[in-house]
């Protein structure tokens, strides 16, 4: 499904201290250049129009947020909304999540690890092309904090399952567990506009919470996979 048209960005809006490329940043990535401060840390992959950035960056102002989008126009909307709001606690990078976990994010940084609705790819022939695949989950496992969750949502019942299989046989992460909260007491807007469109249309949602075990280390060996 084609992406929506977005809105026309200020020109005279100042995304400086809101949007950033990925390969402008120094490796590893430090948040505290980064947002000023050291405060747990949570990415967002593949934000979108940066919807769950704002609630959640209003909702938690002892944390910080960062979302990365590889479409251009997507992350800078982002950014925009974020600067239009005078959000200080999140941000958002124009690059591959991919390449962020795995060259730019070092051991134990992060608090938490959201993603939402990834592509799911659809023909088999590009099933390679998923985001949860061995690489990234062992990158994903690597960057979190002991204690640290990864959130896992899609509306695709067999990418949920095939994701939950690769999570067990590649990580250890301990999951799936239940979600944090009652998605259905929160409100439509809160998490994602996919989210919000996809309940009010009634559409499943598969939702899964895995937690860093204090002792984790990787599991998976060998090449990548995908199922």
């Amino acid at each position: 499904m084609a992406r929506p048209r977005l809105r026309k960005i200020d020109p005279m809006l100042d995304l400086s201290r809101h949007y950033y490329v990925l390969d402008s940043l120094p490796r590893p990535l430090d948040p505290g250049a980064l947002f000023g401060r050291r405060a747990p840390l949570e990415v967002d992959v593949g934000s979108g129009k940066g919807l769950f950035l704002r609630q959640a960056a209003q909702a938690h102002p002892d944390r910080d947020f960062l979302g990365v989008e590889l479409a251009v126009k997507y992350a800078q909307y982002a950014a925009a909304q974020l600067a239009k709001q005078g959000t200080a606690n999140a941000k958002v990078i124009q690059g591959d999540a991919v390449r962020l976990f795995a060259e730019w994010l070092p051991d134990g940084l992060l608090a938490a690890v959201h993603i939402y609705f990834p592509d799911p790819w659809w023909k088999k022939r590009h099933r390679k092309r998923r985001l949860m695949r061995e690489g990234f989950l062992r990158d994903v496992e690597r960057a979190l904090e002991p204690g640290g969750v990864l959130h896992f949502w899609t509306d695709v019942q067999e990418y949920f399952e095939t994701s939950l299989q690769l999570l067990a046989d590649c990580t250890r992460l301990e999951g799936p567990l239940p979600p944090l909260a009652d998605p259905e007491k929160e409100p439509p807007e809160f998490r994602t506009h996919f989210e919000r469109r996809n309940r009010l249309q009634g559409v499943p949602i598969y939702r899964a919470l895995f937690r860093k075990p204090s002792d984790s280390s990787p599991a998976c060996s060998g090449s990548q996979r995908t199922l």
